[in-house]
């Protein structure tokens, strides 16, 4: 039995080979492309589960493939790139993508963010309690935990904390986190949101025993470790 439908566009061919061989091999099925528009035509006729876009194109670009295949479907996307600018990335995450992975990547690290990827799309259950590695957050209740004690967090550090866990995972831009906690008239204020984090850091995590939640990628955003 698959572990799903994988929509892979890669215009390389030996990376696209290799992908089809590592994922089918992981126990997924996949639906190779070599361009944009047949990348989107192999999504509209066999809706994937998820899909890994190439950044560079030879007939478009993948924040392109992404924000189109986000008008119609919420599949988890990862985008390959070979570009190691910031800007670069932050336009595919904010085009919709899930998560990014650098070339050249490890082939476990890819298989492990995809079915990571899968796991948090199939767990939006809207559970009142969110629990993740000791923390415990009661949405109702506006309460967090931490093995049993109680933690005090002002109002937007829960939500801050609230939407992280929600996302875990997931590599959320700084325009993303501001936007959704303050509002889009704040989505450019990156340093009150390092100013924030900041302060959950030290509420939440602790040196010993060694506990490290929310993970920095520089310039680019936040994630909450899975």
């Amino acid at each position: 039995m698959s572990d799903g439908r994988i929509l892979v566009c890669d215009d390389e061919p030996q990376i696209l080979r290799a992908l089809r061989i590592v994922l089918r091999d992981a126990g997924f099925d996949v639906l190779p492309a070599t361009t944009a528009k047949e990348a989107l035509d192999q999504a509209a006729l066999h809706p994937p589960d998820a899909a890994i876009i190439d950044l560079v194109l030879p007939d478009g670009d993948g924040v392109e493939v992404t924000r189109t295949l986000r008008e119609w479907t919420q599949v988890p996307i990862i985008v390959l790139s070979a570009v190691g600018e910031e800007d670069a990335k932050v336009r595919a995450l904010e085009a919709g993508a899930d998560d990014y992975v650098t070339k050249p990547f490890g082939t476990r690290e890819l298989v492990a963010r995809l079915r990571a990827s899968l796991r948090r799309a199939g767990d939006r259950s809207g559970d009142p309690v969110l629990r993740a590695d000791g923390l415990e957050l009661d949405v109702a209740a506006h309460t967090l935990h931490r093995d049993g004690a109680e933690i005090h967090l002002t109002p937007i550090e829960f939500e801050l904390l609230k939407v992280l866990v929600r996302e875990r995972g997931r590599l959320l831009t700084h325009r993303a986190l501001l936007a959704e906690v303050w509002g889009p008239a704040w989505a450019d204020d990156t340093p009150t949101l390092r100013t924030h984090i900041a302060n959950l850091r030290r509420k939440i995590e602790r040196a010993d025993p060694p506990r490290r939640y929310i993970h920095t990628d520089p310039g680019v955003g936040y994630r909450f470790a899975s």
